[in-house]
């Protein structure tokens, strides 16, 4: 593919997922509105406990067996994906099961019976995601990523606005979680629908490149679930459902938006860096036009954060402006540490990326042991300049060889 295509084509499907995680994004702040508007503290803290504690397992969904379908030979396509649909219903099954056990152990040793309710809920979403995982990797594989972002955000606002329905109406924890197993079945029709599957032989791929690279994938979607969640469930054990849900306000009202594109910028770099013939003109037209997108937006919203938190949370919020307006500068650092990431995880080196992961993790997880008790200003503070300092150091040092011109990078 000539590199102004690709710089077109990432443009475009940037410009594709950005809009659909700014929809979902933005409708998840009006869930914000109403909660502020609806539930007490305690309410959303439960809430936000569980969801977090969820996500944490959610996040063993990305095993890297989606992007071994992405990057396969033709020749090994219907044998990758032949094997690749079993690991995921072997995979969701488990997954559905380890949560009911999580859910049952908190129960039964005296947690709040909400809580547990909440997460067996939400292990319901498991048993849709199967039947469905094959098609969306060969989708994304087919150039088809416009399409699967206007699912994906289809998915997300609905589930969304469906929450603000049942918070109006019922106003509770459970009609946070609700919507993310009602939605399930809209994503899995959608995407059975844009890209038809149905396995041509009985061949099947070996199980030894699902393991070798997927320990690693999976060792790093974990641990970055980890590092954005574990900080909410020390503050809940630490600090309070008060507090926590005070935190989970302002990370809501600052991160959501302002890493809606980095996160596009995530899920559109493999395709391309795999189907990329010079990686390191690649790699430069993709920071730079990251960090052309992104940076601007952050810095607008860090500067009305101050005029439209007030409007969108009401009154009694206006303390968490600052917290808001800290939280969006996040996003600059970490548009860096996306690309270097992907350029990791596509020339195999994704131990790499789990090594720096999990300095992250650990470096999140101290520092609201370490600040939470001085206060939101502190531990915010802390939780971004310790971030911004492991992700620009590790980003700096990983892309270092793309501009210098005579070394030369492995696009394999």
């Amino acid at each position: 593919m000539p590199l102004p295509s690709q710089t077109k084509s990432l443009a475009t499907n940037l410009l594709a997922y950005g809009a659909s995680e700014v929809a979902s994004k933005a409708s998840r702040l009006l869930v914000v509105v109403a909660v502020a508007r609806t539930l007490d503290l305690t309410q959303i803290g439960i809430a936000a406990a569980a969801m977090a504690a969820g996500d944490i397992l959610k996040a063993l969904t990305e095993n890297g067996v989606g992007q071994r379908i992405i990057a396969a030979r033709d020749t090994e396509l219907d044998a990758t994906c032949a094997t690749a649909h079993r690991i995921f219903w072997i995979w969701c099954i488990g997954l559905f099961l380890a949560q009911a056990c999580l859910a049952a152990g908190l129960y039964f040793t005296g947690a709040s019976p909400l809580l547990a309710g909440l997460l067996f809920l939400m292990g319901a979403e498991y048993l849709f995601m199967p039947a469905g995982l094959v098609q969306v990797a060969l989708a994304m594989r087919a150039g088809k990523l416009k399409q699967t972002a206007a699912i994906a955000g289809a998915q997300f606002v609905g589930a969304n606005l469906l929450a603000i329905v049942l918070i109006m109406l019922w106003p509770s924890a459970i009609a946070l979680v609700l919507p993310r197993v009602l939605s399930a079945p809209i994503w899995l029709i959608a995407v059975r629908r844009l890209h038809p599957w149905k396995s041509q032989g009985t061949t099947r791929a070996s199980l030894r490149p699902f393991i070798t690279y997927g320990v690693a994938v999976l060792g790093i979607e974990v641990v970055k679930v980890m590092r954005l969640q574990a900080d909410k469930l020390v503050i809940g054990v630490t600090l309070g459902a008060e507090t926590l849900g005070l935190y989970f306000m302002a990370f809501n009202a600052g991160l959501s938006l302002s890493n809606a594109f980095t996160q596009a910028l995530s899920t559109v770099l493999f395709p391309l860096l795999a189907q990329s013939n010079d990686m390191k003109t690649s790699l430069r037209q993709s920071l730079a036009l990251g960090i052309a997108m992104i940076a601007p937006l952050v810095v607008l919203q860090a500067l009305l954060a101050p005029y439209y938190v007030p409007i969108l949370l009401g009154n009694g919020w206006d303390d968490i402006e600052i917290y808001v307006q800290i939280l969006c500068l996040l996003a600059i650092p970490t548009t860096l540490w996306t690309t270097a990431a992907s350029h990791l995880r596509i020339t195999d080196r994704a131990h790499q990326e789990l090594l720096v992961t999990a300095t992250l993790a650990a470096c999140v997880i101290l520092n609201a042991l370490l600040l939470g008790p001085l206060g939101l200003f502190a531990l915010t503070t802390g939780y971004v300049v310790i971030s911004t300092i492991v992700m620009l150091l590790a980003g700096v040092i990983t892309l270092r060889p793309v501009f210098e011109p005579s070394n030369q990078l492995v696009t394999e």
